[in-house]
């Protein structure tokens, strides 16, 4: 199936204030397409989590989506540390967040749990000081 580009954001690092802005116009232009309102929810959580992992942990990275007649996908690039040990990163409530990011209510180790939860396909391409690339599918039918 033909993708087609709906979506591409830089996020930067540390930017609370634009946290969610993604998610949100991923969530609107789904929603001109005539998406069913599960499925977008679920493209926005995934969305969102995956946002809030670039600005939490990275130095900067940007968001893309695109869609199909039958699926949605998302993708991200950071320029981050890279996922030091991708099992406990799955586990929930780990979270390598600083105290500071913790104590502004965000890092509570569910970011990759819900982005795995809500996916039909993930795939993490992540190395120790190489950044990560993640890939997410959501079947739309």
């Amino acid at each position: 199936m033909e993708e087609h580009a709906i979506l591409e954001k830089e996020i930067d690092k540390g930017d609370f204030s634009r946290g969610g802005e993604a998610s949100s116009e991923l969530k609107a232009l789904l929603r001109k397409l005539g998406i069913n309102n599960t499925i977008i929810r679920r493209a926005a959580i995934v969305t969102y989590e995956l946002e809030m992992n670039i600005i939490i942990h990275s130095e900067g990275g940007n968001i893309k989506a695109a869609v199909s007649s039958d699926e949605i996908f998302i993708y991200i690039d950071d320029e981050g540390p890279g996922i030091e040990d991708l099992e406990k990163a799955f586990q929930p409530g780990y979270s390598t967040a600083s105290d500071e990011v913790r104590e502004m209510g965000f890092g509570a180790g569910m970011g990759l749990v819900n982005v795995k939860n809500y996916s039909d396909q993930l795939e993490i391409d992540t190395a120790p000081g190489e950044g990560t690339s993640i890939k997410v599918v959501i079947a739309i039918k």
